[in-house]
This record gives structure tokens, C-alpha cells and sequence, in this order.
């Protein structure tokens, strides 16, 4: 059990480095031009979900396991939290990202419509989100671990 957690906390690591870098991204990319932003999304991103969606359904599916695994256990709470997490940072992409990414998919800089923008804050906003939730599942990950540490040691 000791290295399913440590296992999923190294996976919970990995899930938050996409949102952050997407939220440290923001303030600069929402000065962007519209050909330029479009562009990016459109070359800079691409292949991305083939990559960080597998972590992110791996990170949701360890820390479920880990919550059915710790029955009794006082870090418990944690792992449920960590799932609700991971599970709504799945579900925001699909009501947020997805959609975004699949409608600009097919836009070039000539058919770029007047409310880009709209799609560009709805697409930063989901990533924001996912940004928060990826923190708070590895903050209380990182804690049970830690308190796990610090129990086992006295």
C-alpha cells in the first residue's frame, strides 16, 4: 500500500504540470493577436491529450484505488477527495477544452470568427480550473503521505 501512494503522488506531481503551465501561460497569451493565439493552439498544443490524458485518468484510477483499498484508514478522506478531483478535472475538460479545441481545429486565420476571444476565455478557464483541482488533489495526497511518514516514524 505504502507504494501504490507513493506511485500516485508521483503521478499526482506529473498531472499538475500541465495546467500550471498553461495558467502560467495566460497573462501573456491573452495579450496575443487572434492569427498568432490560433496558431499556437493550433501547432504549439497538438498531441497533448494523447500524452496527459492517459495521467490524468492514471492519477483518478490510483487515487479511487487507494480510497477503496484504505478502509479504516485516517488518510481515507483524502484519496476521495483526490478522486473528486481528478474526476472533475476530466469532466472540465470535456465541457470547456475539448469543445474549444475541436471548433478551432477547424478555423485558419482568414475564418477567424469576431468572438474568438469568447473561445479563448472559455479555454483558459478550464485550464485555470484544472490547475486548482490539480493542486488540491496533490496538497492533500502530499499531506496524507507526509502524515503517513511522520506516524510510522514515532
Amino acid at each position: 500500500m505504502k507504494a501504490l501512494r507513493t506511485i500516485v503522488l508521483v503521478i499526482a506531481f506529473l498531472v499538475t504540470t500541465v495546467p500550471i503551465a498553461h495558467l502560467l501561460e495566460l497573462p501573456t497569451k491573452l495579450t496575443l493577436e487572434g492569427p498568432l493565439w490560433l496558431s499556437i493552439q493550433q501547432h504549439l498544443y497538438r498531441g497533448w491529450n494523447a500524452v496527459f490524458a492517459p495521467i490524468e485518468v492514471l492519477a483518478m484510477f490510483g487515487s479511487l484505488a487507494l480510497f477503496l483499498l484504505s478502509k479504516g484508514d485516517r488518510h481515507r478522506s483524502a484519496y476521495l477527495i483526490a478522486t473528486i478531483c481528478y474526476g472533475t478535472m476530466i469532466l472540465y475538460f470535456f465541457l470547456f477544452n475539448d469543445f474549444v479545441n475541436r471548433t478551432l481545429s477547424k478555423w485558419t486565420a482568414a475564418t477567424l470568427p469576431h468572438d474568438w476571444t469568447a473561445y479563448r476565455l472559455k479555454w483558459e478557464t478550464g485550464h485555470a480550473l484544472t490547475a486548482l483541482f490539480s493542486l488540491v488533489a496533490l496538497a492533500v495526497l502530499l499531506q496524507a503521505r507526509l502524515r503517513e511518514g511522520s506516524a510510522s516514524a514515532t
